[in-house]
């Protein structure tokens, strides 16, 4: 073979095409480029995977280019090993992972396994009725705070996240970690942002106004309007929460003011209504974002999104896109926050070697000080990775995360998005396939579509109002 044949490599590059332009995704680096019409040409005559000559590439397109210009291209795209010679090595993926410290940046306490909701859509295996609740000791918390101090002894910043079971249940134990974790934050030269989901049906003026008083994070669990909310997030005995959800919620928006406060949807079985639960969420009760969590992990589960509902929640999700896309060329925000987080994704580059920072920047104590990897795996058979007595057990966790970060022999070794995906997650791997290393397979090709989507929603905005880039993304990443 002639060495000085080249070859496409599709596993490192990918066109996205709309609106007559063409943007190149670089794989390795998620680096875009937008291509001219010479850069069009030369990969429109050279993506069918056959070998070609540059310089003759070249000749074949004088007519409509310069030939230097052609060769000085694809050496450009060689550079980037989209262009390889025929037995070049093939998709570029990063090195699998060799952890030896976990500089922790959060810790999530799982402060009680009891709520007082019976949401038929619950993936917490440890959660229980009220009455029944097994609430976490201070002591462990306490500990679960120093571990976290100490592994991230270079970090400036840590954070603590309060979970349940419905973590409203356990408010004395929340206050004095609030109190205790401020102190020995002070006293490590470091400040201590604290954060919480909740259903909302606890929170009190007094409650909202002190969560205010140490700037937590707060979201609430609503899945929009009366109807849709009350299929499944209902009580203990039955009945529809949504009344009291959306009065707390109120209450909370009105008077709330240290930071934005969001909203999370889970969109379960018979739940595909995107735009009607985004107009009521964001539009006329006023939350700053609303995230989606379409149920997808449990194949055979009632609650389960069927694939046809797959299909109409991301059509809604195109929808709701096209609406963040006009407004972002105001520059306006529609609070639609799977949108903006793929956008900010794409704006900074991102590069995942591991689908997410559970087991290296993240870990949750559940209520017997049993490390897992994030909360959802608290309660769950998946054996822990150590304990807040006697840290973290580092030869297992790290070789877990060299075996998640190891692409040989999947499908992900080669996937266009794989650097943005990095194989998806434990959990949903975990509910589906019994192993939190499996790949999550079952929605690559609707993830794959979206990530598509959301170039042509990055380049429009790059291109028509950059401003918004700088005023509501990069501004994303300093928010406190």
């Amino acid at each position: 073979m002639d060495a000085n044949r080249l070859r496409f490599n599709g596993a490192n590059a990918h066109i996205v095409r709309f609106s007559g332009r063409a943007m190149l995704f670089h794989v390795p680096t998620t680096a875009l480029f937008e291509l001219d019409a010479l850069g069009i040409a030369v990969l429109d005559a050279t993506g069918d995977g056959d070998s070609f000559d540059s310089a003759q590439l070249g000749e074949r397109l004088r007519g409509r280019f310069d030939g230097a210009d052609v060769e000085a291209f694809v050496e450009r795209l060689a550079g980037l090993e989209i262009y390889q010679s025929p037995g070049g090595r093939g998709a570029i993926n990063p090195r699998r992972a060799a952890v030896e410290a976990y500089p922790l940046s959060t810790i999530v306490l799982n402060v009680n396994t009891g709520c007082n909701l019976g949401c038929t859509y619950c993936y917490k295996e440890d959660v229980q009725a009220p009455a029944r609740g097994e609430r976490m000791s201070f002591e462990t918390a306490a500990r679960g705070v120093e571990l976290l101090l100490e592994q991230a002894a270079d970090r400036e910043r840590i954070g603590v996240v309060f979970f349940g079971g419905e973590p409203l249940s356990n408010v004395p134990l929340i206050r004095r970690v609030v109190d205790f974790a401020e102190r020995r934050g002070a006293q490590c030269g470091k400040s201590v942002d604290f954060s919480l989901t909740t259903n909302a049906t606890l929170l009190t003026p007094e409650l909202s106004d002190y969560f205010d008083a140490h700037r937590f994070g707060l979201s609430i669990s609503i899945d929009g309007p009366a109807a849709i909310h009350d299929r499944n997030r209902r009580s203990v005995g039955g009945k529809g929460t949504h009344a009291v959800v959306e009065r707390k919620a109120a209450m909370l928006l009105a008077r709330y003011r240290s930071r934005p406060v969001g909203a999370r949807v889970t969109l379960a079985r018979g739940t595909v209504e995107i735009e009607a639960i985004h107009a009521y969420l964001r539009g006329q009760l006023g939350f700053h974002e609303v995230g989606y969590a379409p149920v997808t992990a449990a194949a055979n589960a009632a609650h389960a999104l069927t694939a046809p509902e797959l299909e109409r929640v991301h059509a809604g999700f195109e929808r709701l896109g096209e609406e963040y896309l006009a407004a972002a060329i105001r520059n306006a925000n529609t609070g639609f926050s799977n949108m903006h987080q793929l956008i900010s994704d794409l704006h900074e580059g991102r590069r995942k070697t591991l689908p997410c920072g559970a087991g290296i920047g993240l870990l949750a104590v559940d209520r017997n000080g049993g490390l897992n990897l994030c909360h959802r795996f608290a309660g769950s058979d998946l054996a822990t990775f150590g304990d807040v007595d006697r840290g973290i057990d580092g030869e297992r966790l790290g070789e877990f995360l060299r075996q998640a970060s190891d692409r040989d022999g999947t499908d992900c070794a080669k996937c266009r998005i794989r650097n943005l995906c990095a194989g998806g997650c434990y959990h949903e791997a975990y509910s589906r396939y019994g192993d939190p290393l499996h790949r999550t397979y079952h929605y690559c090709d609707l993830l794959r579509r979206w990530v598509d989507f959301g170039v042509r929603v990055y380049a429009e905005i790059a291109s028509r109002n950059p401003k918004f880039l700088s005023t509501h993304i990069d501004t994303r990443r300093a928010l406190p």
